[in-house]
C-alpha cells in the first residue's frame, strides 16, 4: 500500500483534506527502523577498473533497537490491570495472577501491544483498533449478539487516517490497511465518525492495478461476505484508542499524529552506522599481505600459449626462489605488511556513538556500554539512569490513557454487544513494571515491609502481587484475620 498516494486518492473521492506530505516522513522512520534508509546505506566505490559500484553499509540498526527497549521498558509481561469490579475482572483478565485469560488473554492482547508499542515509537502514532465479527444489526445499529467475537487491530502511524481533531484529541478516524481476499491484496478503510447517534462505522474494500505509477488508479471493491457496509454503535465510545510517544513533534503537518521517538537522532544513527562500518571494513581489510618481487613469481606456460604466474605459496612452498641481490642496500624482492585493525579507537568511536544516540532517544548517556562493570545498586542505577527514568515517566501517561481507552472500548462492547454481566464504568488501573528504577525483589519487600507497620493497607499488597481485585483483595485480607484470630486449628494433613 502506498499511503501517500492512497491519501491522494480519498481525498479526491470524498472531499477529505488529509495532508499526504507527512507520511513521506513516517516511511523514513520505518526504513530507519528497518536499517535500510537506502539513499544513505548504499555506498559507492570505485574498483581498480574505475568503476562505481554500491555496495550496502555494515550497520548496526539502532533506531530499531531504541524502539525495542522502550517497548520492553513500557509494556511487559510485568504490566497488569486492576479492575474495582470482580466480575468485570474475570470477564476482562481470566481468573489467573497473570491475566493471561480472558478477552484480553483469547485477543493475546499484552504481547501485541508490546508490539504496538515499538511500532508506535517508530512511526510516532499507534492505535488500537476494535471491531466484531458476527455482529448483529437491527435497522442500521448494533444489537446483543453473544455468540460475536471481539477482535483487535494494532496499527502504525501509516495506516492511520485523522480525519477530525478537537483540542489535540482525534474524534474521527479512517484506518487503512492491506488484506488478502482469494490471492489478491486489498486495500482495507474502515472510517468512524462521531455523530448525534453515536459512532457511525464504515468499512470499504479498495484494489489497485499499478500503485507504482503516477495514477495510483485505485477502484472500489466489493466486500467479504457477511461484512456490513455501515452500521452505528449508538455510543460515543469510541472503538479506537490512539497511542503516541510524550514526545512533542517540531516537524509541520502531520495534524494528530507524533513523531518517531528517533526522529531527533538520525544524525546519531548515521553516526552509529559510520563507526561500525569502518570497523568492520578494518576487519574486513585486515588481512596479512605479502608483496612479491616480479622475479620471485614461477612462470606458466598454457598450452594455449598464454603465461601465468605463481607465488611460492601456491604450489604450497614446493619452490625455492633463489633471487640476485648483489647490492647489499637494495631493497627486499619482498616484504611481509600486516594492517593495524584499530579496534581500540574503533570501538571507542563505535561507544561515542551509541552514547550519543542513547542519549537523543531519551534512553541516557550508559544505555548500551560493552564494559565489564560490577554489580550497582539500585540508587546508583537511577543516578545513572536519571535521564531515562523521566522520559519513562512521561511516556507512561500517554500509554495508560490509550490502554484504558482501549479497556473501555472492550468493556462497553461486553456488556452491550455480548451481553456479559460486566460493569464498563468500573474503576481499572494500569500497573506499570518500574524495575528499571528498582528490581522487583527490592519493591516487594519495601511493600510488605509498609503493609506491616501500617503505611499501606494490607490489601493493597495483594492486588499488587498476585493480581487480585480490591474485591478480591480486601475479602483474602478479611479471612486471613479471622484464621488469625479464631485460635489454633487443625494443621495441614490432619483429617
Amino acid at each position: 500500500m502506498n499511503i501517500q498516494k492512497f491519501v491522494a486518492y480519498l481525498n479526491k473521492q470524498k472531499d477529505w483534506h488529509i495532508e499526504a506530505a507527512y507520511y513521506s516522513e513516517i516511511i523514513q522512520w520505518r526504513d530507519w527502523w528497518r536499517g535500510d534508509y537506502t539513499p544513505f546505506h548504499n555506498v559507492r566505490e570505485m574498483t581498480l577498473k574505475g568503476n562505481t559500484v554500491k555496495r550496502p553499509m555494515y550497520r548496526l540498526r539502532m533506531p530499531k533497537r531504541a524502539c525495542e527497549d522502550w517497548a520492553s521498558l513500557l509494556l511487559n509481561d510485568k504490566t497488569t490491570l486492576t479492575v474495582a469490579n470482580m466480575a468485570t475482572a474475570r470477564w476482562l483478565c481470566g481468573e489467573d495472577a497473570d491475566q493471561t485469560g480472558g478477552v484480553l488473554g483469547s485477543l493475546d492482547f499484552w504481547p501485541h501491544a508490546n508490539e504496538l508499542v515499538e511500532l508506535a515509537f517508530r512511526s510516532g502514532t499507534g492505535a488500537f483498533v476494535m471491531s466484531c465479527e458476527g455482529l448483529q444489526l437491527e435497522g442500521g445499529r448494533v444489537a446483543p449478539s453473544p455468540a460475536a467475537r471481539l477482535c483487535l487491530d494494532y496499527l502504525p502511524a501509516e495506516c492511520i487516517l485523522p480525519i477530525t481533531i478537537h483540542h489535540g484529541r482525534i474524534i474521527d478516524a479512517a484506518f487503512a490497511s492491506e488484506v488478502t481476499v482469494e490471492g489478491k491484496s486489498c486495500v482495507y478503510l474502515q472510517t468512524h465518525t462521531l455523530t448525534e447517534a453515536g459512532y457511525r462505522i464504515t468499512n470499504e474494500y479498495f484494489t489497485s492495478e499499478n500503485e507504482d505509477s503516477e495514477e495510483e488508479g485505485y477502484s472500489p471493491a466489493s466486500l467479504p461476505a457477511g461484512m456490513a457496509a455501515s452500521f452505528s454503535t449508538g455510543s460515543s465510545v469510541p472503538w479506537f484508542s490512539i497511542l503516541r510517544p510524550a514526545v512533542v513533534k517540531n516537524r509541520t503537518g502531520g495534524p494528530g499524529l507524533g513523531q518517531a521517538v528517533f526522529a531527533e537522532a538520525i544524525d546519531q544513527a548515521k553516526q552509529c552506522d559510520l563507526a561500525f562500518d569502518n570497523y568492520c571494513r578494518d576487519l574486513y581489510l585486515g588481512g596479512k599481505k605479502v608483496f612479491y618481487s616480479a622475479s620471485m613469481l614461477q612462470a606458466h606456460v598454457a598450452p594455449d600459449g598464454s603465461a601465468h604466474w605463481a607465488t611460492p605459496d601456491d604450489v604450497r612452498q614446493q619452490l625455492f626462489v633463489q633471487t640476485n641481490k648483489s647490492d647489499p642496500d637494495a631493497p627486499d624482492d619482498w616484504h611481509e605488511y600486516n594492517p593495524d585493525l584499530r579496534t581500540e579507537q574503533n570501538g571507542k568511536a563505535v561507544q561515542d556513538a551509541l552514547d550519543y544516540f542513547s542519549f537523543k532517544c531519551g534512553l541516557g548517556t550508559r544505555r548500551y556500554r560493552f564494559e565489564a562493570s560490577g554489580v550497582k545498586t539500585a540508587t546508583e542505577y537511577t543516578g545513572d539512569r536519571q535521564d531515562m527514568v523521566q522520559h519513562a515517566n512521561r511516556h507512561q501517561i500517554g500509554i495508560e490513557a490509550a490502554l484504558l481507552g482501549i479497556v473501555r472500548a472492550l468493556l462497553w462492547a461486553g456488556r452491550n454487544l455480548l451481553g456479559a454481566d460486566i460493569d464498563p464504568e468500573t474503576a481499572v488501573t494500569v500497573n506499570f513494571d518500574d524495575s528499571y528504577i528498582t528490581d522487583s525483589e527490592t519493591r516487594r519487600a519495601q511493600m510488605k515491609d509498609d503493609c506491616l507497620s501500617g503505611f499501606l493497607p494490607k490489601y493493597q499488597y495483594l492486588m499488587e502481587w498476585y493480581g487480585m481485585s480490591e474485591d478480591e483483595a480486601r475479602n483474602a485480607v478479611r479471612e486471613a484475620q479471622s484464621e488469625s484470630t479464631a485460635g489454633p486449628s487443625l494443621s495441614f494433613g490432619e483429617s
